[in-house]
């Protein structure tokens, strides 16, 4: 956590933050659609909207968060990543299940804050495991090939 409060973390978080709020918009999007125009479940619907996004979150974290600009590593990111967002998709899928339970047949609204509060319990974990697992090792990569002198 103390790397959380340099100045490099603190703009990551910023940048994770962006990023999410985003990708909370398609997800959002894709999620009303397919739960209340085509009429799929709200775990079938949480589910694809989840994955959609999370490809975008990918590439985009990849990319402007921690500026990775080589190819390395895309295979093992990948996995880590979807693993660190099939985690987080795990709690949405309770807290959506929790509130069927709790409140009664989902309705939009009740589907939308299900998982707008499991968004808010993920986040943290989330930017840690992004910048601590998935893209440490690319990072390294990078820091390294940029201290090395070009001749």
């Amino acid at each position: 956590m103390k790397s959380l409060v340099t100045g490099e973390g603190l703009t990551q978080l910023v940048k994770v933050g962006v990023i999410g709020v985003l990708n909370t918009v398609v997800h959002f999007a894709i999620l009303n659609v397919l739960f209340a125009v085509v009429g799929w479940s709200g775990n079938w619907s949480t589910a694809v909207a989840f994955v959609v996004a999370t490809l975008g979150s990918y590439f985009m974290n990849r990319h402007w968060t921690f500026a990775i600009k080589h190819g390395h590593g895309l295979f093992r990111e990948s996995v880590m990543f979807f693993g660190v967002n099939l985690a987080s998709l795990g709690v949405t899928l309770v807290a959506v299940e929790l509130v069927d339970a709790w409140f009664g047949p989902l309705d939009t609204l009740l589907l939308n804050l299900a998982n707008l509060s499991a968004v808010g319990i993920v986040l943290i974990p989330k930017f840690a495991s992004y910048r601590d697992l998935v893209f440490r090792k690319s990072r390294a990569i990078q820091a390294r090939s940029l201290e090395t002198p070009v001749e």
